[in-house]
């Protein structure tokens, strides 16, 4: 359950933005929040037997989160000023990240008791001051402002229609401010309304009490006792709007694509489990995963010799099997730039290669795998992986084409003959830095890689306007940092028309850390942006409730969709039989949805 709450927890801490405590009993409030009784098992409540939300009170208090007066009560039915929802939100919250500095407000005294609490709300981004710059510490904070709050400050947000919605959950929904309707409705999707004794009287406006706040946090934070008698509205139907649920095949740790029954089953499942997009390797380990007549040219061999991939084209089989049953099918170039360092590429064409300041070529991945980088500067490197991309944007009736951090190279690289003379020549004979981090050495080498991929787009769209273009790398700065990827500039020009950001964090805090990164958000507003899910590696169990509170979060930032990295980690690499696995993976996606696409009126 703790990992379950990590990213609410940080999320409700930005409630402080609109909402707060009006201060009615200052002394008594200290003690109660800030000097709390015993725990719950030590000292219980006097005055919530009888009262409707005493489940849910008593959760919370059982956790810490809340607490009762010096006289045992808990006094449910008071009404709650901005200052103590700040300092409530704060002591059961206490892991958000600082967001904006500021905070200062002239109607908070330095000696005012909730002045901190109020500017960690600040710090958090959970509450924010009123246009005439105060911020009324001592006001009653009202039912909506309350759920606005909320739904704010945990990022959720959810695309249904706003008048339908309320006028059929609410009968008093004309009483709702304009500017909190649609939190209100995305409120009333996440089942975090709580209306007693009529589940349909909102009463936005009217003072929340202490019970009432209670009841609002137990349903955010998916805990427990909130009779659902009272609780307004229906779940959305998931189905209502486009997701993406993709997956990664590779052949790595993996020989779903080394039989074509095993891959025709493999599809046929996700299928049946609620998958749409397929992301199939097709460039990994110097050689092609389809026959590729620009292979043939360059190293005599046009397929990949794993036996399982002779004799057939599994490219071809994954894309008329996936569309078949509706599914999009992306080929993935998962080697960028990378090859083995024993490939017949690297040993026909050791010009191509990059090197370290050392002189150095072989760069070893996960401390096992010696590799190499072709430079993507160079003229004859580019013309041949803008080869290999057109001969299956032509070839085959593709819904895009996806790369990732490796088409860039590592930073420490780049010290080759050719780098170092174009450096030289673009800067009066001066050689390049020769710390390899150095912030103007990077983004010169980045900027570089952005000039190719503005040519490799325009030949894509030249071949098929309507493929799109794909990207899955790590987030930007280690993408920009370790590999020299700078896809955030890629976004904003244009480049990318599908973004997958792989967020592979056992840490729900880290997690929802990432996704609140300017650069995916400003992504989001922009094309359809999901979220790169590990699901496990040989040797790495991921258990799945660590996977559905991520998709949880993805969903509930308004985030395109999933991916999950990989095909043979879903149910494979697990600690629980694959029946188990693909059962609880149903409940993900109970329904068959359509994939979000960029040219298919899609919007944010």
């Amino acid at each position: 359950m703790k990992q379950r709450l990590t990213p609410i927890i940080n999320r409700l801490l930005r409630i402080h933005r609109r909402t707060g405590f009006i201060l009615l009993l200052l002394f008594s409030f200290i003690l109660a929040f800030i000097n709390p009784l015993p725990s719950y098992s030590q000292v219980q409540l006097t005055d919530i037997q009888n009262h409707w939300a005493s489940a849910c009170i008593e959760n919370l208090a059982e956790r810490n989160q809340i607490s009762g007066y010096p006289d045992k009560s808990f006094r449910p039915n008071q009404p709650v000023t901005r200052a103590e929802f700040a300092a409530l939100l704060n002591k059961v919250f206490p892991d958000a990240l600082t967001l904006r500095a500021g905070g200062d407000f002239p109607d908070v005294s330095q000696n005012f008791w909730g002045r901190s609490a109020i500017k960690r709300a600040y710090e958090t981004d959970f509450l924010t001051g009123y246009p005439d710059g105060r911020f009324r510490p001592n006001q009653n904070i009202s039912r909506v402002q309350a759920l606005v709050s909320l739904v704010s400050g945990l990022q959720l947000s959810l695309n249904l229609p706003v008048d339908d919605t309320l006028n059929k959950a609410l009968s008093d929904a004309a009483a709702i401010p304009n500017y909190a309707k649609a939190k209100i409705v995305t409120a009333l999707g996440q089942q975090m309304v709580v209306n007693y004794p009529d589940v349909r009287q909102f009463n936005p406006n009217k003072a929340a009490t202490r019970g009432e706040v209670a009841a609002f946090v137990c349903r955010a934070i998916q805990a427990p006792g909130v009779p659902v008698a009272y609780v307004a509205g229906e779940a959305p139907v998931v189905s209502a709007k486009p997701e993406l649920r993709g997956v990664w095949l590779t052949n790595v740790d993996s020989d779903v694509l080394f039989s074509a029954q095993k891959l025709s089953d493999a599809i046929a499942r996700l299928d049946t489990l609620g998958f749409n997009t397929l992301y199939p390797t097709v460039w990994n380990w110097g050689y092609t995963l389809y026959p590729s007549p620009v292979m043939q040219r360059e190293i005599g061999i046009s397929l990949d010799p794993t036996p399982g991939l002779q004799g057939r084209d599994m490219l071809k089989e994954t894309i008329t099997q996936g569309h078949a049953k509706g599914m999009g099918v992306i080929p993935w170039f998962e080697f960028g730039f990378m090859a083995p360092a024993d490939s017949e590429l690297a040993k026909r064409h050791p010009e191509w290669l990059t090197e370290r300041r050392n002189g150095e070529t072989v760069w070893v991945e996960g401390g096992v795998h010696d590799r190499v980088w072709l430079n993507p500067l160079r003229p004859d490197v580019q013309k041949f992986l803008t080869d290999l991309v057109v001969e299956i944007v032509e070839n085959y009736d593709i819904d895009g084409i996806q790369f990732d951090d490796h088409f860039g190279y590592p930073s420490d690289f780049g010290y080759d003959d050719f780098t170092v003379e174009l450096y030289k020549k673009e800067h009066n004979g001066q050689e390049p830095p020769t710390e390899a981090k150095n912030s103007d050495w990077i983004q010169w080498r980045a900027d570089k890689i952005t000039d190719f991929m503005k040519d490799l787009f325009a030949e894509i769209k030249a071949e098929k306007s309507d493929v799109l273009v794909s990207l899955s790398p790590n987030p930007q700065e280690f993408s920009r940092e370790s590999y020299l990827l700078d896809w955030q500039t890629w976004e904003r020009l244009g480049l990318i028309e599908e973004l997958i950001v792989q967020v592979y964090r056992d840490d729900l805090a880290r997690f929802r850390e990432e996704l609140n990164h300017p650069s995916i958000r400003q992504a989001q507003e922009h094309i359809p942006t999901g979220i790169g899910i590990l699901s496990g590696l040989k040797g790495r169990f991921v258990p799945f409730s660590q996977i559905k509170d991520q998709v949880k979060i993805v969903r509930d930032r308004g985030f395109a969709g999933v991916s999950f990295f990989f095909y043979e980690s879903l149910w494979n690499y697990t600690n629980s039989t694959a029946e188990q696995r693909q059962s609880e993976f149903k409940t993900l996606f109970p329904n068959k949805v359509k994939r979000p696409n960029v040219y298919d009126d899609w919007s944010s």
